[in-house]
């Protein structure tokens, strides 16, 4: 089992498969960015095996990310090979949704059970400000894809800037209402190259909170009904839409975190929110490759992961990696 020092139980890797991406996010990378070489990812059979590799050591779910997972080509032998493993609990994949609507049937089929859908416009011209390049209409398409598919767990995710779409709040919530799926806010993170505005425009997810009490009904969920993970869930009353609140600055979840994640180029990244990583490219293009040694290599890694990251602590290094290079 894959237990860290603190005695946290890691179960969930968030494993990227591009760095690339159809959008540019306002929040998540520059306008012109400068993306790996192909030799330099790892290809899909590497990916697949260190998911084999996590899943014998105890892992239990494994969300595919990005950039934009699904314009990774290979995508569907990817999760039709990861789907099928023995052992594992969850398939889910994190997707801007721009080209859901070709994949979600057979995501369906090959055992996806959560899609989070990013989408921080109802507005389509906002929506291609924020995104740069986005087409809202693709987006919708992909959800009402994975409705139709009958994906298990479908949520979508928005990132609220104070000034640009802060008044779409509610709004958000009543889409995700009429479409029967959760929606959760996400506090901008302070990755990449800061930008003097940004301290201005951040938002509080309590101020979100506050603000969406006026007017939905809101029940704490009980925590059976969630996921281990960051969201702080309410449920609407006389619906099934749960509302999450994602809180990197004003409320630390590090205490329960279960995951780690793994960039498309190799790097086990122990940390979001920090910078402590391990060559794991290198182990798998090593002389007499072992998926005992890359065992070894993942566990003994576990003892270099923080306790916690440090995005509220002003005085804390600035983390100058972009969203992308994360691995969502």
């Amino acid at each position: 089992m894959l237990i860290d020092p603190f005695g946290r139980n890691i179960t969930y890797l968030r494993l990227s498969v591009t760095d690339r991406c159809d959008f540019r996010c306002v929040y998540c990378m520059a306008e012109d960015m400068t993306f790996l070489p192909r030799r330099d990812i790892l290809s899909l059979e590497e990916l697949s095996e260190i998911a084999a590799t996590f899943i014998e050591l105890g892992g239990k779910k494994i969300r595919l990310t990005g950039g934009e997972p699904l314009i990774r080509n290979g995508i569907d032998r990817l999760t039709r090979d990861i789907g099928s493993l023995p052992g594992l609990s969850e398939l889910a994949i994190t997707t801007n949704g721009s080209q859901l609507h070709k994949y979600a049937a057979k995501f369906k089929q090959d055992g996806v059970k959560s899609i989070n859908i990013s989408i921080d416009s109802l507005q389509a011209d906002r929506f291609r400000q924020l995104t740069r390049t986005g087409d809202l209409e693709l987006v919708y398409r992909g959800i009402d894809a994975a409705l139709e598919a009958g994906i298990e767990r479908i949520r979508l995710n928005s990132v609220i800037i104070k000034g640009h779409n802060d008044d779409e709040i509610e709004p958000l919530v009543e889409f995700a209402l009429n479409k029967g799926v959760d929606i959760a806010f996400i506090e901008e993170m302070p990755l990449g190259v800061m930008e003097p505005e940004r301290d201005r425009r951040w938002l509080s997810n309590e101020a979100l909170f506050e603000r969406l009490s006026k007017r939905f009904d809101f029940a704490p969920c009980e925590q059976s009904d969630v996921t281990n993970g960051p969201a702080r869930y309410q449920s609407v009353k006389g619906s099934n839409t749960r509302i999450g609140f994602i809180s990197p600055h004003t409320n630390n979840f590090c205490g329960s975190c279960n995951r780690i994640r793994i960039t498309v180029e190799g790097r086990l990244l122990l940390c979001l929110g920090n910078e402590h990583s391990v060559d794991l490219r290198g182990v798998l293009r090593g002389p007499n490759y072992a998926r005992s040694t890359l065992k070894k290599v993942m566990t003994d890694a576990l003892q270099i992961k923080p306790e916690r990251h440090h995005f509220y602590d002003p005085n804390a290094p600035q983390i100058v990696r972009f969203m992308n290079a994360t691995g969502g």
